[in-house]
């Protein structure tokens, strides 16, 4: 299964979820986990809905959300900052956040806090 690992907005603040996407093929109990953050999401449900309904209509996938916050996304000083969490589910463990997003921007500083909303 290849999904991108991490897809959020270009720039701005804005919240992101952490899914971990699941195998539903018999034998495959592989799963991976995959960062989603965008700014015209009003809840942090409505990017978790959007994404879990995309990658389950094939039927080969199930999608659970393990948690999520917010990013501050600066593209002109190439820094990500993961933050926050969700009043719905909860805090994502955002050391694992930044490890996605710095394999999708490798030049950029990523960093995180558990401080913020």
């Amino acid at each position: 299964m290849f999904i991108p690992e991490a897809d959020i907005d270009p720039t701005g603040v804005f919240k992101y979820v952490l899914i971990r996407v699941h195998s539903k093929e018999e034998g495959d109990d592989s799963s991976v986990d995959i960062v989603r953050g965008y700014a015209w999401a009003e809840y942090h449900a409505d990017i978790y809905d959007k994404v879990a309904e995309e990658l389950e209509k094939g039927g080969q996938l199930d999608c659970e959300c393990i948690g999520g916050g917010r990013i501050k996304h600066d593209c002109q000083s190439k820094k990500i900052h993961v933050y926050g969490y969700s009043m719905g589910f909860g805090k994502a463990n955002h050391a694992v956040s930044t490890e996605k997003l710095k394999v999708r921007y490798p030049t950029y500083e990523v960093t995180w806090a558990d401080e913020g909303y």
